[in-house]
């Protein structure tokens, strides 16, 4: 006879024959069952629990486990608002395929067809946000509910899975064994006639490139891609979300990141190749429409979920396997004699040089302020491959993934899909906990950053060693130079002065600013070499910002 388990303890063996190390959330009556018995639980291998400030930061903390190792952060809220509240952050990861779970406490089961307190619709709401949403309604379904929810979050495309927990199921009796861990599933790769057809096709193209997506970036790709790499020398271009797919080794083979606007290298590269591969491509990341807008290369799309197709993007070839086993077998089928032509590789060296000056053109900056560029060149300089660099949304983050260097997949992070403001200290805090010896740095407007900026005090409770850069301008200027260069002029998108030397101190945290754009290096320095969480209130110059826009390829004026 199997020992009997509340619910929530059933639940909890379930979170630890899988392996979750945390649970992050804000307690309520609805859940505190669960909060009760993480928090007194015996058991050595119990999540932690972490309590935040706010239930969405919870959940783009969790979100933030789940695109730094593949496995799904946790995140538990109470009934009504704490669920709804988790609804942007829920939309995020299941845009931009990181794995989260999502438990959120509901009324008791006889009241949930009442106008009752903080009863909502949580799995009808949820199911708009999330990948798979349930809501248990027997105790003894809790484990298998939890472990359903660990397939759908990891499956691809990976994203949230949410529980609805009525307050009674978490607090009755189990009686079946709790489910055991789950097996990984084996890996696939394309068929023989498939390799051969790509084989063929790569030898009769003049420019063949490689377009590496979200999907691209886990470290068993990665190794994949870069294999077929160390056999032959293919140009690639990054999505925002592929950053760091290519590494120092292969640097020669980098060609930047496109999003946003089509005035990149890697727009032009798209655009003059008649062959591309796309490897864990997804639509959210830039759409076809913006980077196929001449239909006139092949496209062959390898991915582990089948594209969305659309008037533009109808891949010629379309492989639905796992992407490093088909990657690993291509380049074994490869010959050893393949390389690309003299005249392929001329044209690349032009765009390479092109590419690499971009780096370097800065202007002359306001006086007092620093131009994004010197920003930029001085952070890379103080930090290595391992250091894991969150980014905001906002003017920053298109100069981050244009000009910053990343050499490690999912080292350098963006919300590329929804582009949610308030996602950098969040995920700063999930690097650090998954990269404790590791630097990590979180950069934000002085807008997005007080969307979250109350997890400081998480960061703090922590003593979690996170540099935050907040690019100061008082404005929401990622809006601001986009009206201004439709407009003409710009509305809605001034906001008053936060001292945030003093916000940083209020919490516990040191604060620092740049008075002097010639002091910037020694205050990043001065952060980096500081014990717990450092704010640095950088005032900066973006009378460049037109040049985000300014179009690179003729045939595009937005």
């Amino acid at each position: 006879m199997a020992t009997k388990k509340r619910g929530s303890q059933a639940l909890i063996q379930s979170m630890i024959n899988q392996g979750i190390k945390y649970v992050f959330g804000i307690p309520g009556a609805k859940v505190d069952q669960l909060f009760e018995d993480l928090q007194y639980s015996d058991d050595p291998n119990v999540p932690k629990l972490i309590v935040t400030r706010h239930e969405q930061n919870a959940a783009f903390i969790a979100a933030g486990i789940g695109r730094l190792t593949g496995k799904p952060g946790v995140v538990a809220t109470t009934s009504g608002p704490g669920v709804s509240n988790l609804t942007t952050a829920l939309m995020t990861a299941t845009a931009e395929g990181d794995p989260v779970i999502a438990l959120g406490g509901e009324v008791p089961r006889d009241d949930l067809s009442r106008l009752t307190h903080q009863s909502i619709p949580s799995k009808e709401l949820m199911s708009f946000a999330a990948k798979s949403s349930v809501e248990v309604q027997d105790a003894n379904n809790l484990s298998e509910a939890f472990m359903n929810a660990y397939t759908a979050a990891v499956s691809p495309k990976a994203g949230a899975a949410f529980i609805s927990l009525p307050a009674d199921v978490l607090s009755d009796d189990v009686s079946r064994p709790v489910i055991k861990s789950l097996a990984e599933s084996q890996a696939s790769q394309a068929s023989p006639q498939t390799l051969a057809q790509i084989v063929t096709l790569l030898k009769k193209a003049k420019l063949p490139v490689i377009l590496a997506g979200m999907r691209a970036s886990s470290q068993e790709v990665t190794a994949a891609l870069h294999r077929l790499l160390a056999k032959v020398s293919l140009p690639v271009v990054e999505t925002y979300q592929g950053a760091g797919i290519i590494s120092r080794e292969y640097e020669q083979d980098f060609f930047g990141r496109v999003g946003l606007f089509r005035n990149q290298i890697g727009d032009t590269l798209l655009k003059q190749s008649d062959l591309v591969i796309t490897l864990g491509y997804d639509p959210v990341e830039y759409e076809a429409r913006n980077w196929h807008v001449e239909h006139n290369d092949t496209i062959i799309n390898l991915d582990s979920v089948a594209p969305e197709l659309s008037n533009d993007y109808q891949p010629d070839v379309t492989i639905t396997a796992d992407i490093a086993a088909t990657l690993t077998a291509l380049t074994d089928e490869l010959p050893a004699d393949y390389q690309l032509s003299e005249e392929a590789v001329s044209r690349l060296k032009t765009l390479k040089q092109d590419f690499e000056a971009e780096k370097v053109s800065e202007t002359v900056s306001e006086t007092g302020k620093v131009h994004p560029l010197t920003i930029i060149n001085e952070l890379q300089k103080r930090v290595d491959d391992d250091t894991t660099v969150t980014v905001d949304v906002g003017s920053h983050y298109i100069w981050m993934a244009r000009h910053f260097r990343s050499y490690r997949p999912r080292h350098l992070l963006f919300s590329n899909g929804m582009q949610t403001l308030g996602v950098s200290l969040p995920w700063a805090i999930a690097a650090k906990l998954v990269r404790p010896n590791e630097k990590v740095v979180s950069v934000s407007g002085d807008g997005g950053f007080l969307f979250s900026g109350q997890e400081l005090e998480t960061a703090v409770r922590l003593n979690l060693n996170i540099v935050q850069l907040i690019w100061n301008d008082g404005y929401y200027d990622m809006v601001k130079f986009q009206e201004e260069a439709k407009y003409g002029r710009n509305a809605g998108v001034k906001f008053g002065p936060v001292d945030y030397v003093k916000y940083a101190e209020s919490f516990g945290a040191t604060g620092l600013r740049v008075s002097d754009p010639a002091k910037l290096g020694d205050i990043l320095d001065q952060a980096f070499a500081t014990d717990g969480p450092v704010i640095v209130d950088i005032p900066v110059d973006y009378r460049d910002n037109i040049k985000l826009k300014s179009a690179l390829l003729k045939d595009i004026l937005n």
